[in-house]
């Protein structure tokens, strides 16, 4: 598919620097806080699909995708250190047409994740608060006000913060875990859920339930990959990028089966559980009662999703930045704050568009969770990125063998082949598990054939020489 690009005014750059300061523990920070809330919010509506036995298979398999994704882009990302991320992977391995479906997928994720998390969010706090669920939007509204305008203010504020609220949210989970142990009763992984017929309570819909499972245990990994978007606010980032995203897989996969399994023992059930936005709430009422412990502890847990809400809000501000920065999206988009040097208007838009999302199924009506709803949406862009990042780890390693890597994934062509096929199995399984969830997901197909579109009658004549074009082309950037 033929491009152009077009000359641009002399200060393009300069009204779209950036400023580096992250160094490797704001990093773990960023990756580790970006998907934390999976651990508070999302996981449990897998045990609806699947019972405790399809989601701990679910786990399991999501943990091996995340592994080969995690080493390959932990390869890719010193080798290309540029805000891109998935994008400029896939631009210098499969061409313009290649990296802007790769952007297009990834931007579907992170518009949509923070609508999931502050969905969660409103579940947590009306649970605490007792307010009614007609009120559940406001308190989305002012958590996009305050998280956005917190990412605006500058990057130095935004990862002090991000290590802060991290920090938060692994003492809770910490407190969660510790006072779990103590209680659990294996006897509830037998748990609630009416088998099938031939089925067992381990696996209370067969094999199905574990495909069903499958998008919700990736919710305890999902957006880990977004480190990479931090390349160019990062002082290091060919040491710093690879140790703060693999530490920070580390720390995750921990907290995913700790989670799951302490929860699962000690929480009132499977059928209650697999259906509410507030499951740690749940979980610290069943170790602390109805005082005001109970109350407390779970209003400190929100920190979780907050921790994630804030990641998110960065990753998809710097997400769109870059692809408008290189002319996929509208330029104006990559405009950064003169002072503060954040692109403010990549923030702004992409609140406007994920409430406006949340708002739509919130107001459409549903049997299912707004949360769970939109989730299925946001692991669609997500597979279909992860599906396009391995065939562009796999492509460098065969077409640029002579590419500087100054990390090499262990794992190598054979590790991200396998994450490739599963995140496959995922991507077929939103369609196939749950037919209220598929057409959900179908609207998710429809909006990104829209931006296919927008790319063939527009975006591909108008393309700038951004750093990762530059790259990609055989070029040094002179903009890094």
């Amino acid at each position: 598919m033929g491009v152009s690009y077009q000359e641009v005014e002399a200060d393009y750059f300069e009204k779209r620097g950036l400023r580096r300061y992250a160094r490797v523990w704001s990093l773990w920070a960023l990756g580790v806080g970006a998907v934390i809330s999976g651990d508070f919010f999302g996981w449990n509506f897998g045990l609806a699909a699947g019972g405790f036995g399809g989601l701990l298979i679910a786990t399991v398999i999501m943990t091996v995708l995340y592994m080969g994704l995690c080493f390959s882009i932990a390869e890719m990302s010193p080798a290309l250190p540029h805000t891109g991320g998935a994008y400029s992977f896939a631009r210098s391995a499969l061409g313009p047409f290649g990296g802007y479906v790769t952007g297009l997928a990834e931007n579907m994720e992170y518009l949509l994740t923070p609508p999931v998390i502050v969905v969660g969010v409103g579940g947590y706090l009306g649970a605490i608060f007792g307010t009614p669920e007609a009120v559940e939007p406001l308190w989305w509204l002012g958590v996009y006000v305050l998280f956005v305008g917190l990412n605006v203010l500058g990057v130095e504020a935004s990862f002090r913060f991000t290590v802060f609220i991290t920090v938060v949210a692994l003492a809770i989970l910490a407190l969660f875990y510790i006072g779990s142990v103590g209680r659990l009763d294996l006897a509830r992984f037998a748990f609630d859920i009416a088998p099938d017929p031939g089925a067992s309570t381990f696996l209370p819909h067969g094999t199905r339930g574990i495909l069903a499972a499958l998008p919700f245990a990736m919710w305890f990994y999902l957006a880990i990959e977004q480190l990479p978007l931090a390349a160019e606010e990062a002082h290091n980032p060919v040491r710093d990028l690879p140790r703060g995203l693999l530490w920070g897989l580390g720390t995750l996969v921990v907290c995913a089966f700790s989670t799951l399994v302490l929860s699962a023992g000690t929480a009132p059930g499977a059928a209650r559980l697999g259906v509410t936005d507030e499951p740690l709430f749940w979980g610290f009422r069943a170790l602390l009662g109805e005082g005001a412990g109970a109350v407390v502890l779970p209003l400190l847990a929100t920190s979780g999703l907050l921790a994630s809400f804030h990641g998110i809000v960065f990753a998809y501000g710097r997400q769109v930045y870059s692809l408008s920065r290189a002319g996929y999206f509208p330029r104006v988009l990559s405009l950064t704050h003169a002072k503060r040097k954040t692109p403010h208007v990549a923030l702004v838009s992409g609140a406007v568009l994920g409430y406006a999302v949340a708002l739509c199924i919130h107001f459409a009506g549903s049997d299912h969770p707004v949360g769970a709803t939109l989730l299925n949406m946001a692991v669609f862009g997500a597979v279909i990125s992860y599906v396009l990042q391995m065939a562009s780890f796999i492509a460098l390693r065969l077409r640029r063998p002579d590419l500087p890597r100054p990390y090499r994934s262990p794992l190598g062509i054979p590790g991200a082949a396998l994450s490739l096929c599963i995140a496959l199995v995922t991507l077929v399984s939103l369609f196939v598990a749950d037919p209220i969830y598929s057409r959900v997901v179908w609207a998710a197909a429809a909006w990104f054939a829209a931006g296919l579109l927008y790319f063939w009658l527009f975006a591909r004549h108008r393309l700038v020489l951004a750093p990762e074009e530059v790259v990609a082309r055989g070029g040094t950037s002179s903009h890094d």
